[in-house]
């Protein structure tokens, strides 16, 4: 396949990266690049959270105007790669998704900051610690990491009890898992500032399945035992502003991902970061190119 414009953000170019079938049948990844002139300061590839994709067109401005080449993956059954016939942001186990993250590296051929948000936080940080291409990335930067389930008491015992039953019946979900109060908060249609597609990232959400909240306990648990990452990582976190995520958790759990971690506060902040208000989202900026530029990292 060649690169062709993207459907979805003009003046960007999309790549589809095939894979091998799995369980659902066709498998594909979308790999989407900001051209640019002048990338003196290397690569960047972004990685989204779970029922998202890549949308933050500013985001790869503001990278591209700081000299770095923006890709971003939209992962298997997510966003651009979500085939009819698919369990919309489904796996079984987060490694499913390393072969897209190995295949977009193979195409970028140069070392990178891998970016990962929410979802894409904890896949990243366990590609850098099993995946293929794990030494062409030369640091992490994490935007509200998924590091931990956000439930206490009865709550957790119900999603405990769904992970087993995941185990068993992957396909088994709650269809109204996810709340609309995020989203709300982001689109314009409901009073937010930002624009993208709801059939791709709806506002009730696609169903939650146990096999893949199966799939999330188990890649947490690695984290909490410790990766020993070798790389500098940047792990980024709100406060209560923070409707998804306990920033708490992600505070504490950043800290066992590696020797190298610096963990920021945003209070205020969205559980996506880059799409705060511009104040907060400046100074995350800010503080991100800041950290790059450290001879560490």
């Amino acid at each position: 396949m060649a690169w062709r414009p993207d459907r979805l953000l003009p003046g960007f170019e999309a790549l589809e990266l095939g894979a091998p079938d799995d369980y659902d049948g066709r498998v594909m990844a979308t790999l989407v690049r900001l051209p640019v002139p002048d990338a003196r300061r290397g690569a960047v590839l972004y990685v989204h959270g779970f029922i998202d994709y890549f949308f933050q067109r500013h985001m790869a401005e503001r990278f591209a105007a700081e000299g770095y080449a923006f890709y971003a993956l939209d992962l298997r059954k997510h966003g651009r790669s979500l085939l009819p016939h698919q369990h919309p942001c489904f796996c079984k186990d987060i490694a499913e998704y390393y072969g897209d993250i190995t295949r977009a590296l193979a195409e970028i051929d140069t070392d990178v900051l891998l970016a990962g948000h929410s979802t894409g936080g904890l896949i990243c940080s366990l590609y850098k610690h099993q995946g293929e291409l794990r030494d062409r990335v030369r640091a992490l930067w994490l935007n509200s990491p998924f590091l931990a389930i956000n439930a206490s008491g009865p709550r957790l015992l119900e999603l405990h009890t769904a992970k087993m039953l995941g185990n068993l019946f992957p396909f088994m979900n709650n269809p109204s898992a996810v709340l609309p109060a995020y989203v709300m908060s982001l689109h314009r249609n409901w009073g937010g500032e930002w624009d993208f597609d709801l059939s791709l990232k709806p506002l009730l959400g696609f169903p939650a399945y146990f096999g893949w909240l199966h799939a999330i306990f188990e890649a947490q648990a690695k984290v909490h035992a410790g990766l020993s990452l070798s790389c500098p990582v940047l792990s980024m976190h709100s406060d209560e502003a923070d409707i998804v995520l306990d920033w708490k958790q992600i505070s504490r759990w950043s800290h066992t991902l590696g020797n190298n971690v610096s963990v920021r506060q945003f209070p205020g902040g969205l559980h996506d970061l880059v799409l705060s208000r511009a104040e907060i989202r400046e100074e995350v900026f800010r503080q991100l190119f800041a950290w790059a530029e450290l001879p560490s990292s």
